[in-house]
């Protein structure tokens, strides 16, 4: 029946579409369930009445901000015990771009388990991350267990996560293409509707446990667009993205600080949370993700003076709570900076052109979707958010704009979104999500052949003659005594008239010092036959031993297989 069952997902695009949709089920189901737990916490730590955290007036007991280093001791307690794991975590993002979208499922709770966390007592992170990693957990774990293709098992991750991103605002078309833009990283034709499925599936789901829809009201009566509009909110998307770039920089530099101090390592995210607790008394604001004081300033339209406080400490607080050790994203509280920026910028605006002004809401929404452009990526997936939280088709003229100048500035100067950014100071060499595993799978000590001959590098001419005659093999890899790399030796070089008989093979030994470790992936290996025009290359372990031969034309003949079956996969052929 199992058998049966596999078959037909791989023979059924109908199959593969109930698949996606059951997998938007549990997602919509998980990010339901994990909203719920961070905001529990929140309500018994800091004794909210129905409302959100980052929304009230102050902080009445102050003393209740000691649940921010007490939750980072339980996190620095969690950190110690992982570290015996000897491996980072893999999150969905990662496991989309080289892992062909297999995740561990222990690596998806601990991820969700420390950003919610990390947002329930207070710090300054989106519950994104928990939400993405464990929609797309749950479908990876779905089909791993389907044994599904390689190509189909990452369209599902990302169907998963982007499921469970868009149930958070009620929002299918923004997880649908969260999915495209961020997970699985292109546009795949054959992948619409399964993504499509999952992305209504956990919409319905978030409905039927009663999640209200994020609306915002705009006003449409009465807007007037000019070219004018236009050309300021293009400017608006130029400041997003620059406000973004440095926020980034701002948690890049804040962890690499606090790595320059190893003594704090252990007890870091205790440190954190008695750093975050004079920012939350400034203004409340700073704490959680910000969703509560988005719609708060959007309704009470607060002066220059206090936006400006709010930019800095919001910016502040994240870079805090993420180089410290709290686990999370800057999806939500993006938008919610992006709001700040956005009203700030109307004001400066009307100041500084009398008689020309902008709508606070027009801006704030535009500034939300620029601003997270610049840190997460993905234009399509904030238009599509915009539109479905304010049903306002006018608008999304701005909001593509001013995003499509955020993100274009964003890769210019700095190259990477947020997500990608961490995972390149990681150690990692992706830029986005999509697939490039399949470059690791093509290894030199997977493609090398093992039938070469070897031929000790001691011998004389007369000898290697005598054993080797002309046309038996093109070319022989020499070896000393213990059996390690001494070059490789053309045959017919071997035959030439003016060559002494006795004369020692090692003397004819070419690329002796050019060698590729069985690790050594695809581009390296092309690579380094480039850089020394060689047909022959040997590959040999730690201690110099010879484990296989590879030749430049089957190394470029893989690559160019594995490009044109990735070219395939992506119009679904």
């Amino acid at each position: 029946m199992t058998a049966r069952q596999r078959r037909l997902l791989r023979e059924s695009e109908t199959a593969f579409i109930v698949l996606a949709a059951l997998a938007g089920l549990a997602a919509g189901f998980s990010t339901n369930l994990l909203g719920f737990l961070a905001h529990a916490i929140q309500q018994v730590l800091y004794g909210l009445d129905g409302n959100r955290l980052s929304a009230l007036g102050q902080i009445r007991h102050p003393w209740r901000l000691l649940a921010l280093p007490a939750g980072g001791a339980l996190l620095a307690l969690w950190a110690r015990h992982l570290r015996r794991r000897g491996r980072g975590l893999i999150d969905v993002v990662e496991a989309n771009a080289l892992h062909g979208g297999r995740i561990p499922p222990a690596d998806n709770l601990i991820i969700a388990g420390q950003t919610v966390l990390s947002n329930g007592v207070g710090a300054s992170v989106g519950l994104e991350a928990a939400y993405a990693q464990m929609g797309g957990g749950m479908a990876s774990l779905i089909g791993q267990a389907m044994k599904l293709r390689r190509t189909d098992l990452r369209t599902l991750v990302g169907a998963g996560a982007g499921a469970a991103v868009g149930a958070a605002f009620n929002a299918p078309l923004a997880g649908a293409f969260y999915a495209f833009e961020i997970v699985i990283g292109s546009f795949v034709p054959g992948a619409v509707a399964p993504v499509m499925a999952a992305a209504l599936a956990a919409a319905a789901i978030s409905r039927l446990l009663g999640s209200e829809p994020w609306l915002i009201a705009t006003t449409t009566a009465g807007r007037e667009l000019t070219i004018l509009h236009y050309v300021a909110f293009g400017i608006l998307g130029l400041v997003c993205a620059m406000v973004g770039i440095a926020l980034m920089r701002l948690v890049t530099a804040a962890e690499q600080g606090l790595q320059r101090l190893p003594w704090l390592t252990r007890v870091r995210p205790v440190l954190g949370g008695f750093l975050l607790m004079p920012l939350a008394l400034l203004t409340p604001q700073s704490l959680s993700a910000g969703h509560g004081a988005l719609h708060l300033n959007l309704a009470l339209r607060p002066g220059l003076d206090f936006l400006t406080l709010v930019l800095v400490v919001k910016m502040t607080a994240c870079a805090v709570a993420l180089s410290s050790g709290f686990r999370g994203g800057l999806f939500f509280a993006s938008l919610f900076l992006g709001s700040v920026v956005g009203q700030i910028f109307s004001i400066i605006a009307g100041q500084l052109v009398p008689g020309f002004a902008l709508d606070p809401v027009d801006a704030a929404l535009v500034g939300m979707a620029a601003l997270s452009v610049a840190i997460v990526g993905g234009p399509m997936t904030l238009a599509m958010l915009m539109l479905e939280i304010t049903h306002d088709f006018a608008l999304m003229g701005l909001v593509l704009t001013a995003s499509l100048v955020s993100t274009t500035l964003t890769r210019e100067l700095f190259g990477y979104s947020f997500s990608t950014w961490r995972l390149h100071l990681r150690g990692s060499n992706i830029k986005g999500p999509r697939d490039i595993g399949w470059m690791l799978n093509l290894a030199a000590g997977r493609i090398m052949r093992r039938d070469w001959v070897s031929v000790s590098q001691d011998l004389t001419i007369a000898e290697f003659r005598a054993g080797h005659p002309l046309g038996a093999s093109s070319k022989a890899i020499l070896v000393d005594g213990e059996g390690r790399y001494g070059g490789i030796l053309a045959t017919a070089s071997a035959y030439r008239p003016d060559l002494d008989p006795e004369t020692r093979l090692h003397t004819l030994a070419q690329l002796e010092n050019v060698t590729l470790a069985p690790t050594a992936g695809i581009r390296a290996v092309l690579a380094l036959f480039d850089e020394h025009a060689a047909d022959e290359i040997a590959v040999v372990d730690g201690v110099g031993h010879v484990q296989g031969v590879i030749t430049e034309r089957h190394a470029r003949r893989r690559y160019l297989e594995e490009i044109d079956a990735a070219q395939r996969s992506a119009f679904s052929d």
